[in-house]
């Protein structure tokens, strides 16, 4: 192999940790693998994984080799389709990440129409209720819901969602409707810990300390134990928009609810956008616009 390969050998290996899952990404057998990054290391003359049977990961030399690695290989391709015009067909390893729910019911659905439209692309597909650092976890697009922090990423709005409180029309029946946030402390309260641990609902400037009778880890949990009219619960628009529009959940408290989140698709900006970035972006762009739960 030629460096170029070697090193795309060695990304994939480290980004994916383990050489299993690395030969699979990049379609090549296991020993193949192995003995790519094997002479890459004798190259160099330096360590640049510690393996384990339980485990691969980068050494300190090995970590800043791989963002060297990741950056040389971006730039070699920007300069592959600098060459063959914007109209070069999309190709390549795509990595993308979003958070666990809306990734599920909104990005996936996209990422096989692109993989459908693209035969020559792949995609591996992050979905974790945190926030991934795109450069230091080689991951080229990523969907953040709420402000974002000054940085060097192009960030493309789609759309806006609202933090709402929520509960089944059975629970509503039985226990009252709340006018107020005070009046929630007098309710069973449901909690998901997804994303965040904190016991504290924030409406307008005030912050509201909840004691939950349930806490769950996922926001499907919360969801679901809500629809089976236990409590009332805290969630995104999007993640309840199906139940309520099906009448299975209502909003309460409204008129106290904080101002919408936005919505931003982002990735690392370059000379230019890769072709498989650009027409992913553009895809996930146009369809999330015209979605009326996230407007």
């Amino acid at each position: 192999m030629d460096r170029f390969q070697l090193m795309n050998v060695f990304v994939a290996v480290a980004e994916e940790a383990g050489f299993a899952a690395g030969a699979r990404r990049l379609r090549m057998s296991p020993p193949a693998v192995t003995r790519a990054v094997a002479a890459l290391e004798q190259r160099l003359k330096v360590k640049l994984l510690n393996r384990t049977t339980r485990y691969v990961r980068t050494t300190e030399v090995g970590q800043r080799y791989l963002d060297d690695a990741r950056r040389i290989l971006a730039e070699a391709d920007e300069a592959d389709e600098a060459a063959a015009g914007v109209n070069a067909a999309p190709r390549g390893h795509l990595a993308i990440t979003a958070p666990v729910l809306f990734g599920r019911m909104f990005v996936m659905p996209l990422v096989v129409e692109y993989l459908n439209r693209y035969p020559d692309t792949a995609v591996s597909a992050v979905l974790l209720d945190r926030v991934v650092n795109l450069l230091e976890e080689g991951v080229d697009v990523g969907i953040r819901i709420g402000e974002l922090p000054d940085s060097n990423m192009q960030a493309t709005a789609v759309g806006s969602v609202r933090l709402v409180v929520c509960a089944s029309k059975e629970y509503l029946r039985r226990h009252g409707v709340p006018r107020t946030p005070q009046e929630l402390l007098q309710h069973t309260i449901i909690a998901s810990s997804a994303g965040s641990a904190s016991i504290s609902w924030r409406f307008g400037g005030r912050m509201l300390r909840i004691e939950p009778r349930l806490t769950v880890t996922t926001n499907d949990g919360a969801i679901e134990a809500a629809l089976r009219g236990f409590g009332i619960t805290r969630m995104l628009s999007y993640q309840v928009s199906p139940y309520v529009r099906a009448g299975d959940l209502r909003t309460v408290l409204e008129e106290h609810e904080p101002a919408p989140r936005p919505i931003n698709i982002v990735h690392r900006e370059g000379r230019h956008a890769c072709a498989k970035v650009r027409a992913f972006v553009d895809l996930i762009a146009e369809r999330l616009r015209a979605d009326r739960a996230l407007s």
